[in-house]
């Protein structure tokens, strides 16, 4: 099973989209460390939607269509019916 995630920082005020087939929360708990890239050093991102999908294919199609988006009112309404 492969997850399509949506984390939310409020430190940065912003989402980030992604994919992964490991447990969740570990894939959460490694974007929270103290780690160089667009997610490290905040320590706040938390979880605010997910997908779940059978296969990598469908699952990184999903997460490359709602990047595609390039809008941040999309994202905040998807994750609201969360």
């Amino acid at each position: 099973m492969y997850t399509v995630y949506i984390l939310f920082s409020a430190i940065k005020a912003k989402y980030c989209i992604g994919c992964t087939g490991d447990f969740l929360e570990e894939r959460i708990r490694k974007h929270n460390t103290n780690h160089k890239g667009f997610t490290g050093g905040v320590g706040d991102w938390e979880l605010k939607y997910q997908e779940v999908f059978e296969t990598k294919v469908l699952a990184l199609n999903r997460e490359k269509e709602i990047k595609n988006w390039k809008s941040r009112k999309m994202i905040e309404k998807l994750t609201t019916n969360f």
